[in-house]
């Protein structure tokens, strides 16, 4: 899987992935599965981009030769164990007689001659996350380096947890670790050629040219799935009638989040269309001969359409009074507020809801006497990369809005960036959030939660006799005709025209 998988029972998350065949008897499984120790989405997607890229660097250093390790490398190695259990354990280390039964069970595997039954998926995870394929005398060497880290971490743990927190004066000699680097023999070339080597490559020429995160990661999901599918990761040998195969595969496949089959829609839209584009990039590229998977679609039915896409006077009105009623209880400030104003903003703007999730106090100020908000791809991601302002309505301004951003502490208002600054992950994980509360109030699954306000502003919008230019600036649609682009929308047009949009509620 290319996203966190929810434990059903414990909620954690977890990472899944399958492994290629070609690699399952060297790694002796036919999946790699890993907690991600967290019950956080936003922590859960970041932690999972660095295991997947781990795993990754693993699994093609296997496809290598084996490597030799020196002798400072192995101590190296072993000492990245030593710091990363003493630093976990030292806060909370527990009882001295846990790390006396550790002591004596590291001794009683060396003296049994017990290391690889005993240290072996230690060794395993450190070569994994450091991308290492290394030979069998390596191997047996590391170990023998790890069991005494081992017995080293836990004599300063067992004075950690007697209250002793002097620095361990053995732990200088350990050897900083510097990754080796990625193999360059003839691999090199056929990564060029391969499913996972030309994805990357898009994305970093993608990348440059505006393509969104969001892209990258449907096209990642669907070559992991079709790498999973074939069992190789060799675009050479691709096929047309291994696509259609592959189609067919997809479409009698269980979506393991929803438990539902994958839509039609989603294999056409998601998949096919993200081969497409890959496979045509490498025929451009001269990675590739032919496009294997041109020409091959899937014909959709005409949707039958029961109700509108936007929310019902009853919906929204019940959606904006849980908004009110909402209590903080347990919840993060942030969160609590992202439930509390989102909701309202994205029914007086139209708004995506994303845009609306990530905005910062600075993004909320007056223009030319009128309260706006300042959507901007640097608070996060807009579709159309254009920033814009979108004049607040008076409601907003008489519930307090302009005074929350005020009082709110500078940055994001409604999430809180990673620590490498990353606002993606943590604005995903306030939009389930959203979601999640929206389907607690309107359950029909034949309206979008949150995106149905997209639709409910348009359709209000119309009612009243908003211009539809304006309307268009105020939620972000591309102009409908070249005359349309002519001219600019101002602020006071979008105050003229948000005069007209009633109050809801």
């Amino acid at each position: 899987m290319a996203r966190p998988f929810k434990h059903p029972k414990t909620g954690v998350y977890w990472f899944r992935k399958v492994v290629p065949k070609d690699l399952r008897a060297v790694v002796g499984k036919r999946e790699e599965l890993r907690t991600l120790r967290t019950k956080d989405p936003a922590e859960a997607r970041t932690q999972h981009a660095k295991i997947a890229a781990e795993v990754d660097r693993h699994w093609q250093a296997l496809r290598s030769p084996a490597a030799a390790l020196t002798q400072k490398e192995i101590v190296a190695l072993a000492g990245v164990f030593y710091r990363d259990i003493t630093t976990q354990m030292a806060e909370e280390p527990g009882e001295p007689t846990i790390w006396h039964h550790w002591l004596r069970l590291d001794r009683e595997a060396r003296d049994a001659g017990k290391l690889e039954q005993w240290f072996g998926p230690t060794v395993d995870l450190l070569l994994a996350q450091h991308g290492l394929h290394i030979d069998a005398a390596s191997r047996t060497r590391l170990l023998v380096a790890v069991s005494e880290a081992s017995q080293q971490a836990g004599e300063q743990l067992k004075r950690n947890a007697e209250g002793d927190y002097r620095p361990d004066p053995r732990a200088s000699r350990f050897p900083d670790w510097t990754p080796k680097e990625a193999p360059k023999p003839a691999a090199a070339a056929r990564d060029k050629a391969s499913l996972t080597g030309i994805l990357a490559d898009w994305w970093r020429e993608a990348q440059a040219t505006g393509r969104k995160p969001s892209t990258y990661e449907s096209y990642s999901n669907t070559v992991d799935n079709l790498v999973a599918f074939l069992g190789h990761d060799d675009a050479t040998r691709v096929t047309p009638e291994d696509v259609v195969s592959f189609k067919d595969h997809r479409l009698a496949s269980v979506n393991p989040r929803t438990g539902k089959p994958i839509s039609a829609k989603t294999v056409k839209d998601s998949d096919l269309s993200g081969l497409k584009t890959l496979f045509g990039w490498a025929v451009t590229n001269k990675r590739l001969p032919s496009n294997p998977a041109e020409g091959i679609t899937i014909k959709l039915g005409k949707r039958k359409v029961t109700r509108p896409k936007g929310f019902t006077d009853d919906e929204a009105g019940a959606l904006l009074k849980a908004a009110d009623a909402h209590q903080q209880g347990n919840e993060r400030p942030k969160t609590f507020a992202a439930k509390r104003w989102v909701p309202w903003l994205c029914a007086y703007t139209g708004a995506r809801v994303g845009e609306v999730a990530q905005l910062r106090k600075e993004d909320v100020r007056q223009v030319s006497g009128h309260w706006v908000i300042h959507i901007s791809p640097e608070a996060g991601t807009v579709k159309t990369d254009q920033a814009r302002d979108v004049v607040l309505h008076e409601h907003l301004v008489v519930k307090g809005f302009p005074e929350f951003a005020r009082d709110s502490k500078d940055g994001h208002l409604f999430l809180t960036p990673a620590k490498d600054g990353d606002v993606l992950g943590p604005l995903q994980g306030v939009k389930n959030r959203l979601a999640e509360a929206a389907r607690e109030t309107v359950t029909d699954p034949k309206v979008q939660p949150n995106h149905g306000w997209r639709h409910r502003f348009k359709t209000v919008a119309r009612s009243v006799g908003m211009d539809g230019r304006v309307v268009d600036a105020i939620q972000g649609h591309a102009p409908r005709t070249a005359g349309d682009d002519y001219g600019d929308v101002t602020v006071a047009a979008m105050a003229l025209a948000m005069a007209k949009f009633p109050r809801q509620v």
